[in-house]
């Protein structure tokens, strides 16, 4: 793979053709080792700049991966990769709350009032810390909501309510500096703070013209910096993927590269002028693009020698189970790895309830950290940190002279998988009903969101001919049905596929069964590789993913890794499905974080090819459901609309929940579809960056609708604005209307 090193001074770096590179006006270059190998897409590629690390001669830097224009810093984004240990961090003070390392994850989130509504405001605040949050923003768009801040803070405090506030910042530097002289910290979006709004231009700059842009920034934003200095205030530099600037875009990407670099030319300044009480965020709706993103910040900041604590969230992740599981994909994946120190969970619901699913991801994550989940140390060569691609399976081929057609027990874009139980299957058409089967005369036939494979732990006695009939009708759509080998020995089920440890295969146990008979393998990851070994001369048509509940000490995402490690080393392609169990009683949220942090983890790596969740007591429904919103949260299966719904504050120009729940109502039939619901346009429409279709505020009661970052439709009545938007949808043929219930 090629590597480069590039000087400490370094300012810009030239792809002149594809034979060689050439350099800035900054040029005392040091080496580059067979960088031609790299593709650049590019005119100007961007790479880390160093100088404020004087002690480091030079920055190694290689391809993300094979091929990929991304450059990357050679050293990793975490402290190990074998377990959790949380990334060391300076301490930041927000008011009277510390952040970093050396203290609790904290927990944060929005308010959604208008802030010149102070009575109103005060009250959300009070109920926010009541809840027990740590920390509070609060948005700040002018002059007057700056004024109301003052009293905002000054009735809290007479009430006995010292909890943090932290001002939102976008487009205004002036209403900054006023903020800053009550509340505690300032949030800055570096896409708006000094550059305009977006315009989706492509820019050319030469190097003198990008400098003079920078001198911009630096003159806009150092009276900020000082201002905070002098009140003890401390800052937020917040990128967000929906809101670089065109300068940003046009130079580096609509990429986590852009984002990072967006930060860090913000970050410089602080550095430059002695102030360090400040923490980084990379925020995206899409929770691939965000982990990227911190993964890279990271990386480059191990590099640099910054110790700056982050900001973790998703942003617009939406509501219900859904924006759990965004988040818990997106906050989670990091938090396995150490990373993270303030975390907000961004759904479209009351500010307050955003908390109780916050301080239980922020608990895990502290609860792994402290236990230092992992395994033993091996070596790590295959997963791509920084730039997505994914590891596929080889998906089941048909054998001559099988019986059924085994190609459909798994998908070819995520497979969904459920533990089914001998009651259920004494009334057969309720558990085809419960698959998402479609039914035919009381016969099923899969569906787009029907599951895929079964585990039936106990087979029906061989008298009960009406369950195994309905096992054989499953079999007979290609819906798998796995069972343990014991009970595919002392109960046949024709066709069934035979669950085995590595012990029963390593034992030849498996052999007592009939010739052909299909074979799934469940492995923990972190077997010695002799006991791995087996898998080499087994033919298993898929692998499950499985870490005991029970086992404290061991991290499935860490275990997980060192198995497909194992696997892409040997050139293994069993297809790999994580399957979770949870305790009897597990509460819903801490289900719908748990499965999105241990699987969501690997799935943003392209590492995994499907889901199984047993939880007793829980509604199989509700299983099945969260399991289909795992995979389209990895941007896998889509099975359903797509929404990218922010979560209200005091800029939103509608009632957000009511709205979303209507939009929701009248198009959630619309897999591959998606949809953006915002309250304004305050990022600009770099935030309809990850939808097909947008319904945004543009002004009182009135709705502007997008199609990508395009804006058609102005002001249309709140009232009729849904209609419209059905309408638009229906004009670029994405609508089909909805099912008929049989």
């Amino acid at each position: 793979m090629a590597t480069g090193a590039v000087p400490a001074s370094f300012t810009g770096l030239k792809s002149q053709d594809h034979r060689g590179l050439g350099f800035g006006k900054s040029s005392d270059f040091v080496r580059v080792s067979n960088v031609q190998r790299v593709k650049f897409g590019r005119s100007k590629v961007a790479v880390i700049r160093n100088s404020s690390n004087p002690g480091r001669e030079t920055v190694e830097l290689e391809p993300a991966s094979e091929g990929s224009p991304l450059l990357v810093p050679r050293q990793k984004y975490c402290e190990t990769i074998h377990k959790t240990v949380r990334r060391k961090t300076r301490t930041v003070m927000v008011g009277n709350v510390a952040l970093g390392s050396d203290h609790p994850i904290r927990i944060q989130t929005m308010t959604t009032t208008d802030t010149k509504d102070i009575a109103g405001t005060v009250e959300q605040v009070m109920r926010i810390a009541d809840k027990g949050a740590d920390i509070v923003r609060i948005t700040v768009q002018g002059r007057k909501e700056a004024d109301a801040c003052f009293e905002i803070k000054n009735t809290l405090v007479q009430k006995n309510y010292n909890i943090p506030l932290v001002a939102d910042i976008h487009f205004a530097p002036p209403v900054a500096m006023r903020v800053a002289e009550c509340f505690d910290k300032i949030r800055v979006n570096p896409g708006n703070f000094a550059d305009r709004r977006a315009q989706f231009e492509q820019l050319e700059y030469t190097d003198d013209d990008y400098q003079k842009e920078l001198e911009h920034i630096e003159k806009v934003f150092s009276p900020l910096v000082e201002k905070c200095k002098k009140y003890g205030r401390a800052m937020r530099i917040g990128t967000n993927h929906g809101s670089l600037s065109d300068r940003i875009m046009s130079y580096h990407g609509d990429s986590p590269r852009g984002m990072v670099e967006s930060a860090f030319e913000y970050a410089r300044i602080c550095r430059k002028l002695d102030f360090h009480n400040f923490v980084f965020s990379m925020k995206a709706s899409n929770p691939v693009i965000m982990v990227q993103a911190y993964r890279l910040l990271v990386a480059e900041m191990n590099v640099l020698g910054w110790d700056y604590p982050l900001h973790l969230g998703v942003t617009e992740a939406g509501e219900g189970e859904d924006g759990r599981m965004k988040s818990a994909i997106g906050i989670g994946t990091l938090l396995m790895d150490g990373l993270g120190d303030t975390i907000r969970v961004s759904l479209t619901e009351a500010p307050e309830l955003e908390i109780d699913p916050c301080r239980r991801l922020a608990n895990l994550g502290m609860r792994t950290s402290e236990l230092q989940k992992g395994v033993a140390p091996f070596e790590e060569k295959h997963r791509r940190y920084f730039d997505f691609q994914r590891r596929t399976g080889q998906l089941p081929l048909q054998k001559e002279g099988e019986e059924v057609d085994y190609r459909g027990v798994l998908h070819r874009d995520g497979s969904v998988l459920m533990s089914v139980s001998l009651d259920q299957l004494k009334t057969p058409e309720l558990l085809y009903k419960s698959l998402a089967a479609k039914l035919i005369v009381g016969m099923p036939f899969k569906d787009l969101a029907t599951v895929d494979s079964i585990l039936v732990r106990e087979l029906p006695p061989q008298d009960d001919k009406d369950a195994r009939l309905a096992l054989k009708r499953l079999i007979d759509i290609s819906m798998g049905v796995i069972t343990p080998l014991s009970e595919q020995l002392t109960k046949p089920l024709p066709n069934a596929l035979a669950l085995v440890t590595l012990k029963e295969l390593s034992s030849g146990a498996h052999l007592l069964l009939p010739e052909g008979t299909r074979l799934v393998a469940s492995v923990r990851g972190d077997e010695p590789e002799e006991e791995l070994e087996i898998l080499k001369t087994t033919d298993a048509i898929m692998i499950l993913h499985h870490i005991p509940y029970s086992d404290e000490k061991t991290s499935r995402v860490h275990a997980a890794r060192k198995l497909f490690e194992y696997l892409s080393e040997n050139t293994l392609n069993f297809p790999v499905i994580h399957h979770i169990e949870f305790p009897e009683g597990i509460h819903r949220d801490d289900l719908v974080i748990g499965a999105g942090t241990n699987s969501g983890a690997l799935l943003v790596d392209g590492l995994g090819d499907g889901i199984l969740l047993e939880a007793p007591g829980q509604e199989f429904e509700f299983l099945r459901n969260t399991s289909f919103n795992l995979l389209q949260g990895c941007r896998m299966r889509n099975t359903k609309t797509e929404y990218v719904s922010c979560p209200s504050c005091g800029r939103t120009l509608f009632d957000l929940q009511e709205i979303s729940s209507e939009i929701r109502e009248r198009t959630s039939h619309l897999p591959g579809v998606s949809i953006a619901i915002m309250g304004c346009i305050v990022n600009g429409p770099g935030e309809m960056a990850d939808a097909d279709f947008g319904y945004v505020g543009g002004a009182p009661g009135k709705i502007d609708l997008y199609v990508g970052k395009t804006v058609v439709k102005r002001a249309i009545a709140m009232e009729q604005a849904t209609d419209a938007l059905i309408e638009l949808i229906k004009e670029h043929g994405r609508w089909v209307d909805p099912p008929v219930e049989e």
